[in-house]
């Protein structure tokens, strides 16, 4: 049993350091004759156990087995590796403190009492939880996040999320040195921001990139940030997934919502604070910057999201230069084509590819005729879009799903680049050439909504919320296909609140964030189905202040009606 235990452990050991370099290449031998060794216990073993009679004395004690030191001197080594990984990066990250001004007429809910921001970066908390201030008093709320630094010029590189909307920024080194920071670059799209402080070039070191294309999963993935303030933490884990495909919207926005392509999965334990840490490697190069956690309770729960260094590599230097970055632009929303929506629209249920549902006709792709869905099919009770192009491939780049698509754009295309197209049209296969642009800011979306919505400004709802998804639905316990506009804040005096409609008051971390979730769902609006915060805007934009709407509403599991009157909005 003893023999087994050792052995057992021993296996795990090399397994572990395989995946290591510099730091540990001295441990190959070492491996190499530890190896050796326990391959002559196990005969020595083998060889006493033959040997023994069938029948064993009661008062026969067994013979002890040689003890191999190999195992002390992998779990050194293997130690020493991570000292050495936490002594050269550990000086390259900082701590970031954040503040933001805001007056207590931003945070008032319903009941009266103050809205506390998620205990996330870029969500400060106030500074007095239990004391609600003066109204109109200028009240400051902090945040905490991680960065690290870029060159020897003193450029920061963090998470947007950390820096979005702060009045103030304060960047602090593992030696206590504190430095303002100004704001010189963000990139929303890719959560990515960057900072500029005046520091004396010995305090700056920068840290080495990898190439993430080489991460493979069960290589060591080491976390260094700042969790719950804690600042120069380190944790370790593996590579859990490489590939993954993030959402950037926290789904309360109105516009499209993108996603961060080939996004590494790690176990390393990520906590509130991590973000804008990195991710390293074991000869301490940046694999990626730590941004979301997938967690029931906004703590670490195994499952962390870093965003790629080959991402981080592309979008820095221009955030650098210009304050921003332009992402690749198709102008499509779509999906991974499945077998049953396959069948559904007459296809081998074997082919793959991206779906397009919607081409905007002002977008790169609508421009070049590419076509979005126009029919409507039920799979597994839940109502989809079908009938438009598929695509299949990109630049003969096979496309078996909208990842890929993604992926492809954001690695290999350039705004202004074309781009050939390989779709399934109806039953036939065709090429379509785009010119891809850049995609549109926030500020370019909300223009283009409200010209298309010229009733928006002055009907007003007065509440928050966003597109309900499986993992919200689920923890609400409701079916995960469940549609709806989860409603998660309410305006005081607001049209919503007089007529009695609730807001969330739960909070449930999502993509990394805190929302406030168990409030009124909407599902419909005048007799009209209600699936997206889309499909709201679209019907609202039909009324003008005054009407009087009658809104479906899933309550608690149960379907009730109530009529708002609309207001006039206030901004």
């Amino acid at each position: 049993m003893k023999k087994t235990t050792l052995t057992s452990l021993l296996i795990i050991l090399i397994f572990i350091v395989t995946a290591c370099s510099s730091p540990v290449s001295s441990l190959t031998n070492t491996v190499a004759e530890i190896i050796h060794k326990d391959v002559n216990i196990e005969q020595s073993t083998i060889d006493l156990q033959e040997n023994q009679p069938t029948a064993v004395d009661s008062e026969t004690k067994p013979t002890p087995l040689p003890q191999s030191s190999g195992v002390g001197d992998l779990l050194a080594a293997y130690q020493s590796a991570l000292e050495n990984v936490y002594i050269n990066v550990n000086p390259s990250v900082v701590n970031i403190n954040v503040k933001k001004m805001i007056t207590t007429g931003d945070f008032e809910m319903p009941n009266g009492t103050p809205f506390q921001f998620p205990s996330i970066p870029g969500f400060p908390q106030s500074p007095d939880d239990n004391q609600v201030p003066e109204p109109d008093v200028p009240q400051y709320q902090q945040g905490l996040g991680s960065g690290f630094v870029w060159d020897k010029q003193g450029y920061i590189i963090t998470n947007n999320h950390v820096v979005e909307g702060a009045d103030e920024i304060e960047v602090t080194f593992h030696d206590g040195s504190i430095f303002s920071a100004e704001l010189i670059g963000t990139d929303p799209d890719s959560d990515l921001a960057v900072l500029k402080i005046d520091a004396d070039e010995e305090l700056l070191q920068p840290v080495s990139i990898a190439d993430s294309n080489d991460i493979r999963v069960g290589q060591l993935g080491i976390a260094i940030g700042n969790p719950y303030g804690l600042e120069g933490t380190m944790t370790v884990g593996i590579i859990s997934a490489i590939g993954r495909s993030m959402p950037i919207s926290n789904g309360m926005q109105t516009g499209p919502v993108y996603s961060i392509p080939d996004v590494i999965q790690t176990d390393a334990p990520i906590n509130p604070g991590n973000s804008g840490g990195v991710l390293v490697n074991d000869q301490g190069q940046v694999l990626g910057v730590t941004y979301a956690i997938e967690s029931s309770s906004g703590s670490n729960a195994g499952i962390g999201f870093v965003i790629p260094s080959n991402i981080v590599k592309k979008v820095i230097p221009e955030l650098i230069m210009s304050g921003g970055y332009q992402h690749p632009y198709l102008g499509i929303t779509g999906l991974s084509l499945t077998p049953d929506i396959a069948e559904a629209m007459g296809l081998d249920s074997n082919q793959r590819g991206a779906l397009v549902i919607e081409a905007s006709a002002d977008g790169p792709a609508g421009k070049a005729g590419l076509e979005g869905s126009t029919n409507v099919t039920e799979i597994d009770g839940q109502e989809l879009n079908i009938g438009g192009d598929v695509i299949i491939a990109i630049d003969n780049q096979t496309v078996k799903e909208m990842v890929d698509l993604i992926a492809y754009l954001s690695r290999s295309t350039e705004v202004g680049q074309e781009v050939s197209l390989t779709i399934i049209r109806g039953s036939k296969e065709m090429q379509v050439d785009v010119h891809l642009e850049a995609r549109p800011t926030n500020e370019e979306i909300n223009q283009q909504q409200s010209a298309m919505r010229p009733n928006q400004a002055n009907a007003w709802l007065g509440f928050r919320g966003f597109s309900l998804v499986p993992e919200v639905a689920e923890a609400m316990d409701l079916p995960s296909n469940q549609s709806g506009v989860l409603i998660e804040q309410i305006d005081v005096d607001s049209p919503a609140d007089e007529a009695g409609l609730l807001g969330g008051s739960t909070p449930f971390s999502f993509n990394g964030e805190e929302i406030m979730i168990g409030g009124d769902i909407v599902i419909g609006m005048e007799g009209e189905k209600v699936e997206t915060i889309f499909d709201l805007l679209e019907i609202l934009s039909r009324y003008e202040p005054d009407d009087h709407v009658l809104f479906e509403i899933l309550r608690n599991g149960e379907n009730i009606e109530l009529e708002v009157k609309l207001g006039v909005n206030p901004q």
